[in-house]
C-alpha cells in the first residue's frame, strides 16, 4: 500500500519531468517572448510595477539562458519530493532556494505562473496530495505553454 502511494507521485513526476525537458531548446536571442492567454492577465498586472526582472528575458541576459534555467527548475520542481526523501536537509533547502531564485529572475510574462509553480511544488514536499491531485500538473501547464511558445 505504501509503495503504491509513493509510486503514483513518482510516476507523475517522471512524466512531468519528461514533458518539461522537451522544451529545452531556445529561440534566437533577438526574438521576443510571447505570452499565453492564461498568463496575459498576470502579465498585465506584473507590468504595472517594475521589478528586478523587467527586461525582455527577466534577469537573464539571453533567451537561451532564460529557457534553460526555467526548464531546468520546472523539471526540478517535479522532483522535490524525491529530493526531500533522498537528500540532506541542506541539499533540499538549496533546491528550494534555486527554484525561488529562478522565479525571481523569470521574465514578467511567466513570473506569476512560475512563482505559483514553485510555491505549489514546495508545498508538495509536506503534502503529497499536491502531486496526486493534479495541483502540480495544473501549475505546470502555463509554464510548459510559455516554454513551448518561447523556447522552441
Amino acid at each position: 500500500m505504501i509503495l503504491k502511494n509513493v509510486a503514483r507521485p513518482l510516476t507523475i513526476c517522471t512524466l512531468l519531468a519528461t514533458l518539461a525537458l522537451t522544451a529545452c531548446s531556445a529561440p534566437d536571442a533577438g526574438s521576443a517572448p510571447s505570452s499565453s492567454p492564461a498568463t496575459s492577465a498576470a502579465t498585465s498586472a506584473a507590468a504595472a510595477s517594475p521589478s528586478k526582472s523587467s527586461g525582455l528575458w527577466g534577469d537573464f541576459p539571453t533567451a537561451a539562458e532564460a529557457c534553460a534555467e526555467i526548464s531546468e527548475q520546472a523539471t526540478g520542481s517535479t522532483l522535490l519530493p524525491l529530493t526531500a526523501a533522498q537528500s540532506t536537509a541542506a541539499e533540499l533547502e538549496q533546491a528550494k532556494a534555486e527554484l525561488n531564485r529562478a522565479a525571481e529572475r523569470a521574465p514578467e510574462s511567466i513570473k506569476a505562473d512560475f512563482t505559483a509553480l514553485s510555491q505549489t511544488a514546495i508545498a508538495g514536499i509536506k503534502d503529497q496530495t499536491v502531486f496526486s491531485s493534479g495541483k502540480l500538473q495544473d501549475a505546470m501547464t502555463p509554464v510548459q505553454g510559455w516554454l513551448a511558445a518561447n523556447c522552441t
